[in-house]
C-alpha cells in the first residue's frame, strides 16, 4: 500500500470518526457499525479525550507512537513500528545508498580518522586521503569536543549537490587543509568479501539482501570465475536477511529455470510463488552455503532453496528461524509500520519459522541464548525435531526438517574456546581497534611500500611485538589482565591474527580482511574439505 493511500485512509477515517465524536451516535447508527469501525472509534475517542481533557499537557505524537507500539507488541515478534529517523537508518542499507561525502572512518581519541575514502567518491575526488583527520565541518569543530558518532554522521551527510566545508589535519603538514566536498549518492555495499580460498574455490560473503545485492553478487561471481573459480562458498553467517525478491534473484543464479525458490501464504494477501528465471551465472559448479544461529529471513530463503533443490550443501549451525514476511507501510510523516502479512515456505513445503507466543517478544529474543545453554550450538546430539516436521529434498529425497530454522547438512559446533577471555574484554573496550588505528596512522606509507601485493603481505607480515605489548599495557590500565601464561599466549595469538586482518582491510579492503581471519576458521575449512571431496 502506498503512502498516499494510507494518508487518504487516515484522513477519511479521522473525518468520519471526528464527526461521530462531535455529533454523537444514535443507537441505530451504532448497531450498523462493524466491530472494526467501533474499535477504531474507541481509539480516536480515547486520543481526543486525552488530548483535550487530561489534567496535564501531553505529547500527542509520543502517545500515538506508544499506542502503535503497544498494539504491535501483542502480535508476532517481527511486526514493528519505526519513527521517521529510525526508518531512514533502517532502509539505507537495504536501499543500497545514502547521500554524503563518501568516507569510511573511525573515531580515535575524539577525532574522526579516515580509514578509506570511497573509490571514485566525492572525498577522493577532492584529494582526501586515508589517514586524514577531519576536525571541522562548516567551521564547527567535531574533534576534541566529545561529539557523538551519530552527530558527526549527521553533519557529514546531506542532500546530494550540497557542499560540506571540511577542515582536515594531515600527518606531515602543519596547517589545517580546507576542502569543499560536494555531497553525492554513496553506495552501501552488501558484499563484504569475494576472494579465492583455494586456486579453484571462491568465497562470497554478504551481510544483507538489499536492492543492489543481486547485482553485487553477480559481479563478484564473475570476478572470481575470472580468477579460476570452479566451486563456490556462499557465506551467510550473521546475515540477518532483507528483501525476499533479492533472495529469489540470487537463488536464480544457481538453479535451473522453473525451480521453486520459495512461496508465501497469507490471510488477506494473494499467495505468491517465486521460481528460478534460469540462465544464471553459476549453474554448474558445486556450492556450499555457510549459516549460523544469526542467519535469518532472506538468508534462510536462499539456503533453504539450495538445500531443498539439492543444488548444494549447507554447513554450520541451525539458522535463526524467521519465516514471516513483513510488508512496509509508509506513514505520512516518514515513519513506517512493518507488518507481518504472510508466512513463507521452502520448496519442500517447510515453514522454518520457530515457535513464538504473541506478546512475548522477550522470550523469543532469548531463543539463541537458550540454544546455547541447552548445548545446541556446541553439540549436534542436543538437537531434536519431531517426525511431524520431517520433509524430503526434491531431487535426492534427503531428510530435512522444518519448524525452526534451516538445519545444516553438516554441523560445525561453535568454538567457545577460540577467543580468550582477556582478548574478548580488550576487544569490547576498543583497546585493540584503537591500537590498530594508531599503528596504521604512523605506518601506512611504510606498509604500502613494504607490501605492494596482498599475497606478499599475507605470507610475510607479522605484527611487531611492541604493538602487542602496548595492547596488554593499555589493558592493565583498565584492569584487563590474562589470568596465566596460557591465556596470555592465546590472547596474543588472537591479537596478532585480528590486527593483521585489520591492517589488511586498511591497506586494501574487506575481502583481504576475511582472507586473513578465515584462514583458520572451522566452518570455512569444513566447507572447503567437503567441496574438495564430494
Amino acid at each position: 500500500m502506498k503512502r498516499t493511500t494510507l494518508a487518504a485512509i487516515a484522513f477519511l477515517v479521522g473525518m468520519s470518526l471526528s464527526a461521530q465524536i462531535r455529533f454523537g451516535n444514535s443507537p441505530s447508527n451504532n448497531n450498523q457499525m462493524s466491530d472494526l469501525e467501533k474499535n477504531m472509534q474507541k481509539l480516536v475517542m480515547a486520543s481526543f479525550m486525552i488530548n483535550n481533557f487530561y489534567v496535564d499537557s501531553v505529547d500527542s505524537k509520543k502517545l500515538t507512537e506508544d499506542a502503535i507500539n503497544g498494539i504491535l507488541s501483542k502480535l508476532d515478534p517481527h511486526s514493528a513500528y519505526t519513527n521517521a529517523s529510525d526508518t531512514k537508518k533502517f532502509t539505507e542499507p537495504l536501499e543500497g545508498s545514502f547521500e554524503g561525502i563518501g568516507v569510511q572512518f573511525n573515531i580515535l581519541e575524539d577525532t574522526l580518522l579516515v580509514i578509506q575514502p570511497v573509490p571514485k567518491g566525492p572525498s577522493e575526488k577532492v584529494g582526501i586521503l586515508a589517514g586524514d583527520r577531519i576536525v571541522s565541518v562548516a567551521d564547527t569543530a567535531i574533534a576534541g569536543v566529545k561529539m557523538s558518532r551519530e552527530e558527526i554522521m549527521h553533519r557529514l551527510r546531506g542532500p546530494k549537490g550540497t557542499i560540506a566545508r571540511l577542515g582536515v589535519v594531515r600527518r606531515g603538514i602543519q596547517d589545517t587543509l580546507r576542502f569543499n566536498v560536494k555531497r553525492d549518492r554513496i553506495p552501501v555495499n552488501s558484499v563484504d568479501a569475494a576472494y579465492m580460498v583455494t586456486p579453484t574455490i571462491g568465497l562470497i560473503r554478504f551481510n544483507n539482501f538489499g536492492q543492489a545485492t543481486h547485482n553485487e553478487v553477480v559481479e563478484a561471481i564473475k570476478k572470481l570465475k575470472g580468477e579460476g573459480m570452479q566451486d563456490l562458498i556462499i557465506d551467510l553467517q550473521q546475515n540477518s536477511g532483507g528483501f525476499l525478491n533479492a533472495a529469489a534473484e540470487i537463488a536464480s543464479e544457481f538453479l535451473p529455470k522453473g525451480d521453486m525458490i520459495v512461496y508465501t501464504k497469507g490471510r488477506s494477501v494473494p499467495n505468491q510463488e517465486f521460481r528460478s528465471s534460469g540462465g544464471g551465472c553459476f549453474q554448474e559448479g558445486k556450492v556450499a552455503v555457510l549459516i549460523d544461529e544469526y542467519s535469518a529471513s532472506a538468508a534462510e530463503i536462499l539456503s533453504g532453496a539450495i538445500q531443498d533443490q539439492d543444488r548444494g550443501i549447507v554447513v554450520g549451525r541451525r539458522s535463526f528461524g524467521k519465516g514471516l514476511v513483513q510488508r512496509p507501510f509508509d506513514m505520512p510523516d516518514g515513519s513506517m509500520i512493518r507488518l507481518t502479512t504472510a508466512r513463507y515456505y521452502t520448496p519442500s513445503g517447510r515453514s522454518i519459522q520457530k515457535p513464538y507466543e504473541k506478546g512475548k517478544s522477550l522470550d523469543y529474543a532469548r531463543d539463541v541464548i537458550n540454544r546455547y545453554n541447552k548445548g545446541e550450538l556446541t553439540n549436534e546430539d542436543s538437537i531434536h525435531f519431531p517426525d511431524s516436521l520431517r520433509y524430503q529434498t526434491l531431487r535426492k529425497g534427503r531428510t530435512v526438517y522444518g519448524g525452526g530454522g534451516i538445519m545444516p547438512d553438516y554441523f560445525v559446533p561453535l568454538d567457545t574456546t577460540k577467543y580468550a577471555r582477556c582478548y574478548r574484554e580488550l576487544s569490547a573496550k576498543s583497546v585493540i581497534i584503537n591500537a590498530n588505528l594508531k599503528y596504521m596512522d604512523k605506518n601506512r606509507k611504510k606498509l604500502k611500500k613494504a607490501y605492494p601485493s596482498f599475497e606478499q603481505f599475507k605470507k610475510e607480515f607479522e605484527l611487531p611485538q611492541e604493538i602487542v605489548d602496548d595492547i596488554f599495557a593499555e589493558g592493565e590500565k583498565q584492569n584487563i589482565k590474562p589470568q596465566d601464561d596460557e591465556e596470555r599466549q592465546k590472547t596474543t595469538d588472537n591479537i596478532r591474527r585480528i590486527v593483521k586482518g585489520l591492517v589488511a582491510r586498511d591497506l586494501w579492503d574487506m575481502s583481504e580482511y576475511f582472507a586473513i581471519i578465515y584462514a583458520d576458521d572451522e566452518v570455512v575449512r569444513k566447507a572447503v574439505e567437503l567441496l574438495q571431496t564430494e
